[in-house]
């Protein structure tokens, strides 16, 4: 018998046979042989977009430091992201130059001298951009302006469907209005540190659309071609040329619907076309990853792809900054991204309110000059209003930020069409609740205090630089332009008891067309007629209710004279009806500067809405519910019809409509003594003269402008006693002023009173 000892040598023996038989069988490596590694480099891809000259922290229309959004915050974190990694490239992606007052300021009234470097290009250079692309906006002053604007930019300025208009009508001899695309020869450091050669293509594009929203600007100089076909004719050329990698400034949004052709929102189907690595996305101001892009065919909303591709939207406003990071490697010779991933990183946490980046003091410099000048530009005053013009509520009743608005388009086209062949056509006005929330956060509301009215007033009014156009339509365009806007709507169930959120959020409130100028109801227990797209979706569907003009029903027979803007009028938002074919005033004034002229004109102005429209009244216990500011709880207390309900997390307030059916009560079947009691209380409430207030011009449903003034409801007061002050009965102040209850009047509310 082996001892242990025995046995552990005898292991030992074997242990040592088995290793040289082993030695024996693995082949014996030169000694020059170097073990094969793969060349991996990641790659970081910064970028913003949609900063619409939102250069500093400031909020121009309220006059104060804001948190929320700024260029000189954004800077800090791409410095941040930046130092995060060893290689990184940064891109601009348009809507740069125009957006608030400050841009307004350096385009009108400032200017730009020969040789002059606008500002933030001069802070884009000292970040180090490598290339930027120009957005729809960039169009909005002129290519005289825009090409004075991207002047003396240490990085290409890349668009590819953008062409010089030759009026050959031969589209194979285009040439380019601007490069359409570069290569850059860049060296990164790979995963061991060693210098990588890599060439990146980067390419840019714009909505074709352009050539309709800002067609007097443009037509007769430049046109416009689909963003996906004129990728498909470069991609290959740029991999032709050397592009290791490409990139895609693409200013255009994610609709992930079916194409149709110059689309204006074309980045998913950009993911699509075979060659492009990564895309910078915008234009619709959304932020991806983010809300809205789940559970889509095609869309990975937590890894930040589409179809498999890298591509971020970092928000609008500098609110936040995109960053993709792709790995790179080196396959057969040739560099490929082999993967990617996207974030969209905010400069302010809006749940907790707080700031998450500082003001980067170096680029505040940059821009201090220019923004003090334009701050005391938009100081200047205008006129005086007589209330606080406010559009807390301007989704879902007559609103009289809207209402200053279309009486002054009014007022300029009525002015226009004098000696015309349209003169005696009836004018209507359209206008829309820019400032309403929505994307642009609880604190996006115009909300302007009684007093002096100053140029960042109309800035506030009127947030975009479009000009005035107006449209010749007949009666059932008009109906069919206002069933477009009622999709902003939810449909209503009034068979249902719990709370209904009647406000669309996917339908942009820039798109809620308000015609004065004609009377109607919305009917939102019916489906919408169109979706947020202006495609026909339920043919049947009637929301517009008792149309009217001057009292009588609007029929396809009648011709209107629609005032609107180049926007709107040339195809913006997709309207139906609604196109150039039907302009017969292009105007070169812009919208706001008409609301100046209007309100130089009368000097006071009384910001009541003529109540011409309303949502329909819904029989049954239905619960409506919206959103608003907080803010807005002081104006609601005063009213019978809205109720505040509840403050919420992502800072809106929840508030309730009521649209139940009002009971009149006839006053004829008061008793005496109940009518001693008013008759008591209202002589006590000091009844005014028609004279009290400034006199203005509004326009009614129910005859051509007349003169009024306003009477502010005290406690105590009832309707029939107020008219009788005036010389009028009790049923045309209710009739004038749209009320479907004249005994449901509160005090502090406005009443225009027509002068007979």
């Amino acid at each position: 018998m082996q001892s242990k000892r025995e046995k552990g040598f005898m292991r030992k023996i074997a242990a040592v046979v088995v290793l040289c038989m082993l030695l024996v069988l693995i082949p014996v490596l030169p000694a020059n042989a170097e073990v094969e590694r793969k060349d991996v480099v990641k790659l970081r891809i910064i970028g913003t977009t949609d900063i619409h000259t939102h250069f500093m922290n400031y909020d121009y229309y309220k006059d104060a430091p804001s948190d929320e959004f700024g260029f000189v915050k954004v800077a800090t974190l791409i410095k941040a992201s930046r130092e995060e990694v060893e290689n990184s490239l940064l891109f601009d992606n348009g809507d740069l130059i125009q957006g608030n007052p400050f841009g307004d300021y350096m385009a009108k009234v400032k200017g730009l001298k020969d040789g002059e470097i606008y500002p933030v290009i001069e802070a884009m250079n000292q970040l180090g951009y490598d290339g930027a692309t120009v957005g729809n906006h960039e169009f909005n002053f002129g290519l005289e302006f825009l090409n004075k604007a991207i002047y003396g930019a240490d990085f290409p300025y890349v668009t590819a469907n953008v062409y010089i208009d030759d009026k050959d009508q031969d589209s194979n001899n285009d040439k380019n209005y601007f490069t359409p695309y570069v290569i850059l020869d860049k060296t990164f450091k790979d995963e061991e540190g060693q210098e990588q050669a890599i060439k990146v293509g980067v390419i840019g594009f714009v909505p074709p659309q352009i050539m309709t929203w800002d067609r007097n600007h443009l037509e007769g100089k430049v046109i416009t071609k689909d963003i996906v076909e004129t990728a498909e004719k470069y991609i290959p050329e740029m991999k032709k040329a050397g592009a290791d990698i490409i990139v895609a400034l693409a200013h255009t949004g994610i609709e992930p619907s079916p194409r149709k052709g110059n689309d204006e929102n074309a980045a998913f189907y950009l993911s699509e076309v075979e060659g492009i690595d990564a895309i910078l996305s915008g234009h619709s101001h959304k932020t991806f990853p983010g809300s809205g892009y789940d559970n889509i065919e095609g869309i990975d909303n937590v890894k930040g792809t589409l179809n498999g591709i890298a591509a971020v939207i970092p928000g609008s406003w500098g609110s936040h900054l995109g960053v993709m990071d792709l790995t790179l490697e080196k396959i057969d010779g040739k560099w490929q991204a082999v993967d990617g991933g996207s974030k969209a990183i905010p400069i302010y946490d809006k749940t907790d309110k707080k700031s998450l980046a500082a003001v980067d003091e170096s680029m505040a410099a940059i821009f201090k000059a220019n923004h003090e000048e334009a701050v005391n530009y938009v100081r200047g005053e205008v006129g005086k209003t007589t209330a606080p013009i406010y559009s807390y509520f301007a989704v879902v009743q007559d609103d009289p930020s809207i209402q200053i608005v279309t009486n002054a388009q009014k007022w300029y086209v009525e002015n226009q069409m004098k000696g015309t062949e349209y003169e005696n056509i009836p004018v209507l006005s359209a206008g829309a609740p820019f400032k309403a929330g929505g994307r642009g956060g609880a604190e996006y509301y115009t909300n302007i205090p009684a007093g002096t009215m100053a140029i960042k007033n109309m800035a506030d009014l009127y947030v975009y630089a479009n000009t005035v156009t107006a449209v010749l339509l007949n009666g059932e365009e008009v109906k069919e332009w206002l069933e477009m806007s009622a999709g902003q709507f939810n449909q209503i169930d009034p068979n249902k008891p719990e709370e209904q959120l009647l406000v669309n959020d996917d339908f942009p409130t820039y798109n809620f067309d308000v015609i004065d100028g004609v009377t109607y109801e919305i009917d939102v227990t019916e489906p919408a007629k169109y979706d947020t797209k202006g495609g026909l979706v339920n043919p049947q569907a009637n929301r517009i209710k008792n149309l009217k003009y001057n009292g009588g029903p609007v029929t396809k027979e009648q011709k209107f004279i629609v005032v609107t803007n180049n926007y709107r009028s040339g195809g913006g938002g997709n309207f139906p009806g609604v196109n150039p074919s039907k302009l017969i005033l292009e105007s070169p004034d812009e919208n706001r500067q008409v609301i100046v002229n209007y309100i130089d004109e009368i000097k006071t102005i009384n910001p009541t809405a003529d109540n011409n429209w309303n949502i329909a009244a819904i029989s049954g216990d239905v619960q409506v519910v919206f959103e608003s500011s907080p803010a807005a709880k002081v104006y609601a207390d005063r009213m019978d019809h809205i109720q505040f309900v509840a403050a919420q997390e992502n800072g809106f307030a929840k508030y309730k409509l009521d649209l139940k059916p009002q009971t009149a009560v006839a006053p004829a079947e008061k008793t005496e003594a109940v009518e001693e009691k008013e008759a008591a209380v209202a002589e006590k409430a000091e009844m005014p003269q028609a004279a009290a207030q400034p006199q203005v011009q509004v326009t009614t449903a129910f005859n051509a402008p007349v003169p009024t003034s306003t009477y502010t409801v005290k406690s105590g007061d009832v309707l029939w006693k107020i008219a009788k002050g005036f010389g009028l009965t009790y049923e045309e102040v209710a009739s004038f002023n749209n009320l479907s209850n004249p005994h449901k009047i509160y005090p502090g509310q406005k009443l225009l009173i027509p002068h007979k």
